[in-house]
């Protein structure tokens, strides 16, 4: 399977996640912003999903983000909600609140509108972590809503999958 996948061997990625979370014996849990419940909904496509599948938060406000995961609010003031920091925070925030051995956090801009030149439409920052391990990556996938948050959502999960399958 290449780097960049979003299917294998006929399967949806989810579906991959999926076996090598139940292979692994592990959970997941994800703190969701602009991807607004995208993520939560492919993974719980999958029958038997609720043997991996924690729970999730789609921490749309500041304050959720805050209050649920744990983000620090000087966080937010220096960096913007849609930042390395935050979306850090997040994953780390969703691993504690959930319980769980991986979690998945996204932050951006959707659009079509909200952005600046600093931060345009399309910038998403996406964070995988397990309990000892952060991966945290900066994409801008263009200016249309829809693909916007397909497009971090399928990412997100490549990321997942090759969390794990480094930890093998």
């Amino acid at each position: 399977m290449s780097d960049n996948a979003v299917a294998a061997n006929d399967q949806q990625l989810e579906k991959v996640i999926g076996d090598l979370l139940v292979e692994t014996g592990t959970t997941i849990s994800l703190a969701e912003s602009c991807t607004g419940g995208m993520i939560a909904h492919l993974i719980t496509s999958v029958p038997g999903s609720s043997r991996y599948f924690i729970g999730s938060v789609v921490a749309y406000s500041n304050r959720i983000k805050e209050k649920m995961l744990g983000v620090r609010p000087n966080s937010i003031k220096m960096y913007g909600a849609v930042s390395e920091q935050v979306v850090s925070e997040m994953a780390t925030g969703a691993i504690k609140h959930f319980g769980t051995d991986y979690s998945i956090a996204t932050s951006g801009i959707a659009g079509p509108d909200g952005g600046t030149k600093e931060k345009p439409v399309g910038l998403v920052w996406i964070a995988v972590a397990s309990k000892d391990r952060l991966i945290v990556e900066k994409f801008n996938f263009g200016n249309m809503r829809d693909t916007n948050i397909q497009r971090a959502s399928l990412t997100a999960l490549n990321m997942l999958r090759k969390l794990i399958l480094d930890k093998k």
